[in-house]
């Protein structure tokens, strides 16, 4: 999991006078939920068959503490992840509701689905996520996603990295008050 931050709950961060550890300026639990939840695109990544990380950019929906998210399976990330399912997703603020410099990353092992079961719950879920504001556009989408090839990946999360650039600003500015 996580490494342990130098500063406890409700502790005042303080910049160490460089950025060798900024372990400190961790994403707080509640503050990583809502991100997960107020969006819905990712970096997928994962290694190719020359052991190379490669990413894409992907829609998701963040469910019962996983990534779900959708591919058809001719995409070489899926022939990849039947050879090694270890992946990586990394979620950051930008283009989100929430303030930006607030990102997540984590580890984790790679489940593809087919059936018709998550197909089911899965189709409408992200149609939903992406097109929020339209019912029938969501429902027309999620028919759209239904295709032969696809198939659903389910991501569960193994060890995270978490940042929170507001903690990180807010020590540097008291740092350099302290320090002019």
């Amino acid at each position: 999991m996580a490494e342990e931050t130098e500063a406890g709950a409700g502790e005042e961060l303080v910049a160490p006078g460089n950025y060798e550890d900024v372990t400190q300026y961790d994403l707080d639990p509640d503050d990583e939920e809502a991100l997960l939840k107020a969006h819905n695109e990712c970096t997928f990544i994962w290694a190719n068959k020359e052991g190379w990380p490669v990413g894409v950019i992907m829609s998701y929906v963040w469910v019962d503490g996983k990534f779900w998210l959708t591919a058809s399976s001719q995409r070489a990330r899926i022939h990849a992840v039947r050879r090694d399912p270890r992946v990586c997703i990394v979620v950051t603020s930008t283009g989100s509701p929430l303030p930006r410099n607030k990102a997540i990353t984590w580890k984790g092992t790679c489940t593809l689905h087919d059936d018709q079961a998550t197909k089911d719950w899965f189709y409408p879920a992200l149609a939903a996520a992406l097109r929020p504001d339209s019912t029938e556009a969501a429902e027309l989408f999620a028919k759209f996603l239904d295709s032969p090839r696809r198939v659903i990946l389910e991501v569960e999360p193994t060890q995270r990295i978490g940042y929170d650039g507001a903690k990180m600003g807010q020590a540097t500015e008291a740092w350099m008050k302290a320090n002019a």
